[in-house]
């Protein structure tokens, strides 16, 4: 729809020259997601792929599931600025007859409590085990190389498109066990970036991605872990580090979990044995555990 980029006037100064000039930011906007015509959450994002990230997002609450699970999603005419225009920033996500009629008034809770950070651990870790679909099989991928794992960060970089233009994006990206890219999506909100490529894979019919592997710039929240495992992801590597919670989370449910990927260096701080590590290293896992911080 062409509002991803907004240009805004800036003064610049650089070794003491002023000037003004336009730059071009990224477009931040609310996008309200409603289930059959009921209002469940507003997040900010990036405008663009909406559909996917509101499918995504149902997926990493527990909603949907499979493409066939959703009958459809439009925008919302209703939805008009202060000049009467038409914003497209509000969907309806409309579920397939077959599924079973959802606790909206819980679901409400839940996502206003995670996006808060209202929930304990245990609490976090018990909802994401009722409520995804599928079992991460600890045995796939296996044997995945750290070079492997250690070439991601660059060339989820190089397919930032619209980072280049603003320098303020996050990205996600799924690769495969080989290392081909699968897909890529930006969005000012790293968690929006994870619903997005999710969303896309559960349009495809492609969920669960039992054999993928989905790199994020920035940290690795319990947020994204979460939308991982329910996605059926068996890996999750960021440039950064993870949360605590995520930790838990990576190792209750089978998650491999990578934090500090840049260039050869990587902390595993859960599920190293879906990795081959390099020889002189292998034998230091068992005894010593992953190790802490940026090393």
């Amino acid at each position: 729809m062409g509002r991803v980029t907004a240009r805004r006037p800036v003064v610049r100064v650089r070794e003491g020259a002023v000037s003004t000039r336009p730059d071009t930011l990224v477009t931040e906007e609310p996008l309200e997601i409603r289930l059959g015509g009921r209002p469940l959450a507003v997040t900010m994002r990036t405008p663009g792929d909406d559909f996917a990230l509101a499918t995504g997002f149902l997926v990493s609450e527990g909603v949907v599931a499979a493409a066939e699970d959703v009958a459809g999603i439009s925008y919302c005419g209703d939805a008009r600025d202060e000049d009467g225009a038409r914003t497209y920033n509000t969907v309806d996500v409309r579920l397939a007859p077959h599924l079973p009629a959802p606790d909206l008034a819980g679901l409400e809770r839940n996502v206003y409590t995670t996006s808060s950070c209202g929930l304990c651990g245990k609490a976090s870790l018990d909802a994401v085990r009722t409520t995804a679909h599928w079992e991460l099989d600890r045995a796939r991928p296996h044997g995945l190389g750290t070079a492997l794992l250690a070439g991601l960060p660059d060339r989820l970089r190089a397919a930032q498109r619209v980072f280049d233009r603003t320098g303020g994006l996050h990205a996600a990206a799924l690769f495969s066990a080989t290392g081909e890219l699968l897909d890529v999506r930006e969005d000012v909100g790293r968690h929006n970036a994870v619903d997005k490529v999710v969303g896309r894979a559960a349009q495809e019919g492609a969920l669960p991605l039992r054999d993928a592997l989905l790199m994020v710039s920035g940290r690795a929240s319990f947020e994204l872990a979460q939308k991982a495992v329910m996605a059926g992801i068996p890996v999750l590597a960021a440039v950064s580090a993870p949360s605590s919670l995520a930790v838990d989370l990576a190792e209750e449910a089978g998650l491999t979990l990578v934090g500090f990927l840049r260039g050869s260096s990587m902390n595993i701080y859960a599920g190293a044995h879906r990795l081959t590590l390099p020889t002189a290293s292998a034998e230091a896992v068992s005894s010593a555990g992953p190790a802490a911080g940026a090393g």
